[in-house]
This record gives structure tokens, sequence and C-alpha cells, in this order.
């Protein structure tokens, strides 16, 4: 829940520093010298950018919680099988030898999208986010081929 509080957060600073950054951009046009417009004209595209990367975020995270769900339902969610240090922090050993399973599931049935979705969950133990993500992305990208060859069948 601390994620989500952090997320929505972070997206009311970004949408306030892109009105900001706007109404900064409108100032800037106004005064009609070149060097202004110019640099105005770019305080317009960073709230564009911004908002564009707020949308993918957005759409990532429900996508990913929609996978979940339909895993729970199927009763394929991974479980938490990683041991714990005593201050609570993941046994790096034990990360790593399921992360090690994990990669190997997917990779003997690379068409399925619920192995990436371990995958992912297992990078993401590991602490390799970037990965983790990659996997998750990969993981959708197969449930919509899977979603789209059902609606034609």
């Amino acid at each position: 829940m601390t994620s989500r509080i952090g997320f929505f957060v972070l997206s009311g600073i970004l949408l306030l520093v892109s009105v900001v950054c706007i109404g900064e951009g409108v100032q800037l046009v106004a005064t009609g010298k070149p060097l202004g417009i110019g640099i105005g004209v770019c305080a317009f595209v960073i709230p564009l950018i911004g908002v564009w990367f707020l949308r993918q975020t957005v759409r990532f995270g429900r996508a990913s919680e929609r996978l979940a769900r339909q895993l729970e339902a199927e009763g394929g969610l991974p479980v938490d099988e990683l041991r714990r240090t005593q201050g609570g922090r993941i046994d790096r050993a034990s990360a790593d030898a399921v992360f090690t399973r994990r990669k190997a599931e997917a990779e003997a049935d690379p068409t399925d999208w619920r192995n990436f979705f371990r995958l992912a969950v297992a990078y993401a133990d590991a602490g390799d986010v970037p990965r983790a993500r990659k996997a998750m992305q990969h993981a959708i990208k197969l449930h919509g081929r899977d979603a789209a060859a059902t609606a034609v069948n």
C-alpha cells in the first residue's frame, strides 16, 4: 500500500510541476523573443514527456495486476519460499536458487506468460528490478497474444 501512496504523491507532484512548467512556458512565449519562444516551447514538451511516462507506468501496473489476478484465480501465483535473515532481508542464496528454477521454467516453455510472470517475481526478489520489469513486460506481451488467439478461436 505504501508504494501506491508514493506513486500517487509523485504523480501529484509531477502534475503540479507540469502546470507550473506550462505557465512559465506561456510567459516565455509571450515575450516574443526568439530565445524566450524556444525555451517556452521546451517548457511545453517537458510536461508531455512526464505525462507520457506516467501513462506508461499506469498501464504497466494495471496490466501486471490483471495478470496477477488471473494467475491467482488459476492458483498459480508463486508462493513466498524465500529464507530471510533475522533482520527480515531476503537471503541472497535463497533468492538465487528460486531465480534459477524460475529461469529454467521460462526457458522450458517460452510461450507461457505465467512462467515469465513468476520469473519477473524471482528477478524482483533477487533485487534485479530492471530485469524484473523486462520479464513482466514480456509476460504482458505473451498474455496479450494468448488473449488475441483465444478471441479468434
